[in-house]
């Protein structure tokens, strides 16, 4: 457990909440895209890229509700499988949502995140892995067209570096 060790003639006392990892949130609001159940989320950071990915979901037809630190998102009753440049021009993290709507909806059409080509910042790992466990993934007019229209099975996936979004 790491600490602070204050040196100085005043004493420190009080509490600090401290909100959730952007980095754990995204990929856990992107998996909600695998349930039509409510997904109860606490301490997500208010944060661009939070904002963004819940924008994101609202495109794909899911609602996000806000109520005392907790997120609630629930499917509607939408099919749509494109997040928009638009949404994503900012946010490495739309990528997430691809393996989720392969596998709820068998077809994904997301936006080059940032406007990235593939391999300035490592989006070909997520387009490798998701090609060995069955898709079929092209781009097309900047954009990442993903189908398995018979579904996606298990495989054993090693990144050849590490990456944030990737595990």
């Amino acid at each position: 457990m790491e600490k602070f060790r204050i040196f100085g003639g005043y004493r420190l006392s009080g509490t600090v909440t401290v909100s959730g990892a952007k980095n754990a949130a995204l990929p856990c609001l992107a998996a909600t895209l695998l349930t039509r159940e409510p997904v109860r989320l606490s301490g997500l950071p208010r944060v661009r890229d939070i904002l963004t990915m819940e924008k994101v979901l609202r495109t794909l037809g899911e609602h996000c509700q806000h109520d005392n630190g907790t997120t609630t998102v629930v499917m509607g009753q939408a099919t749509a499988t494109h997040a928009p440049y638009e949404l994503v021009r900012t946010m490495r993290a739309s990528v997430l949502v691809l393996g989720p709507l392969l596998a709820s909806r068998w077809q994904a059409r997301v936006a080059l995140p940032g406007g990235c080509a593939i391999g300035a910042r490592p989006i070909d790992f997520h387009l490798a892995a998701l090609a060995r466990l069955g898709a079929d993934i092209r781009v097309e007019h900047g954009d990442v067209v993903a189908e398995a229209p018979r579904g996606l099975f298990g495989a054993e996936i090693t990144f050849p570096r590490v990456t944030v979004t990737g595990t």
